[in-house]
């Protein structure tokens, strides 16, 4: 526990983002496996998480809640907007169009969050965070080329906003200066049930998906949403976006390994080139923080979160 309490700030941020994009690679591989209803899937995935983090967040907080919630200021409405939305979105976009379109589309986030970041609340990235995302992205790309299709303009149009909606969550978070926004989960989650009550979803799916829909609501969700959305107290929402992009990775592979469906040599290649561009980076990080450390320079990102 001490190791990680005298972590670097920004180390402590990619570190915390990774876990939970590990945690929510699980997500894509169940959808697959499972028959339920879109609407009976999100309803109670969104159900199962809310209930979670709610008594994690009530355990942590108790009695000072309320003011932990009032802290996060108009990141209590944007927030769980844009995490409902873009739950949604992905979920109307793969209806509409081909799943490698949207995931390309997806990946344009940290993009996305770095020019928001830039632009609205003065976040400037490293010319070296810039390097990573384009690096990225191009890996996501050469990773599912093979999927891509022309697909339906409105499914293209639609998914469009997931990007957008992903990189406001993380940026609006980052921009609280360290304030915790975990809190706004279970809102979030009672964002992405609203619709779903309105589509029908309330209803008891199969025992066999039921057990599928149970593990993934009361253990990965949960992990994998506070985890991310702690990421952004301690690196900007660019950073944690780019984190997301693990998932495209994670999510192949254990969908190959599951269902057995194998990933094409552009795949291997990108999803390579993802890992290499993010172990290069993060080394690069440690070896500046050794430098800096050893001359007794103070990184200004090193701040002590709040809350």
């Amino acid at each position: 526990m001490s190791i990680f309490a005298n972590m670097p700030i920004r180390l402590k941020g990619y570190l915390i983002t990774g876990a939970g994009v590990i945690m929510l690679s699980p997500d894509a591989l169940i959808v697959k496996d499972t028959q339920v209803d879109v609407p009976v899937f999100v309803f109670w995935r969104a159900l199962l998480m809310c209930i979670v983090i709610s008594l994690i967040v009530g355990w942590r907080y108790k009695s000072e809640l309320h003011s932990a919630i009032k802290r996060c200021g108009s990141a209590l409405w944007i927030c769980p907007l844009a995490i409902a939305t873009s739950s949604w979105v992905f979920v109307a976009a793969n209806r509409l169009t081909a799943a490698g379109n949207v995931l390309v589309i997806q990946n344009m986030a940290p993009l996305i969050a770095g020019l928001i970041g830039l632009f609205f609340f003065q976040q400037r990235l490293r010319l070296q965070t810039w390097v990573v995302i384009g690096l990225c992205i191009s890996g996501a790309v050469m990773m599912l080329s093979g999927e891509m299709q022309a697909g339906n303009p409105l499914g293209l149009l639609i998914a469009a906003i997931l990007p957008i909606s992903m990189a406001i969550n993380t940026t609006v978070a980052s921009a609280q200066k360290g304030i915790d926004t975990t809190v706004l989960l279970p809102f979030a989650g009672i964002a992405m049930m609203i619709p779903a009550i309105l589509f029908g979803g309330v209803a008891l799916p199969p025992w066999e998906d039921m057990k599928r829909i149970l593990l993934l609501g009361m253990v990965f969700l949960p992990a994998a949403y506070y985890l991310i959305q702690s990421g952004p107290r301690y690196i900007t929402g660019a950073e944690v976006s780019l984190m997301l992009i693990l998932e495209t990775l994670l999510g192949t592979l254990l969908v190959w390994w599951w269902v057995g469906e194998l990933p094409t040599t552009m795949a291997f290649i990108g999803g390579g080139l993802i890992l290499l561009t993010l172990t290069g980076s993060a080394l690069l990080d440690l070896i500046r923080m050794n430098i800096k450390s050893k001359r007794g320079g103070i990184d200004p990102r090193d701040i002590t979160p709040k809350g």
